[in-house]
């Protein structure tokens, strides 16, 4: 089974996209998605995580910008990301995690915003 993600794409400064992920197969026993970003040269970081009751997580940047949701009959998660920054540019990783620790990553969607 593996995590598709789409969505990404190129924007300008204060442009919006909406992510999307969801798994090719079945996956049991998830209890928590979310997304991660890569820019070049720096670390993966995470951007936002959504537990199966709706807590949610976000980083610093991402508050009061980005918005995560989930659904969870479809197993799929979603992040709608307005007022992009440059900064934001990366690649964009979806994640899931089950009760049995283990992990699904997607392949990455590039998010890129231009100045």
């Amino acid at each position: 089974v593996q995590l598709q993600a789409f969505g990404g794409g190129f924007v300008q400064t204060g442009g919006c996209l909406r992510l999307s992920c969801a798994p090719s197969g079945k996956i049991s026993g998830v209890n928590a998605r979310g997304w991660y970003r890569q820019a070049p040269g720096k670390e993966r970081e995470l951007v936002a995580t959504i537990l199966n009751n709706g807590i949610t997580n976000y980083e610093e940047s991402a508050k009061g910008r980005f918005s995560i949701s989930r659904d969870i009959h479809l197993n799929s998660v979603y992040l709608q990301m307005n007022s992009l920054k440059p900064e934001d540019t990366a690649v964009y990783f979806c994640h899931q995690k089950t009760n049995y620790g283990r992990e699904y990553w997607g392949q990455g969607t590039q998010v890129t915003v231009s100045s």
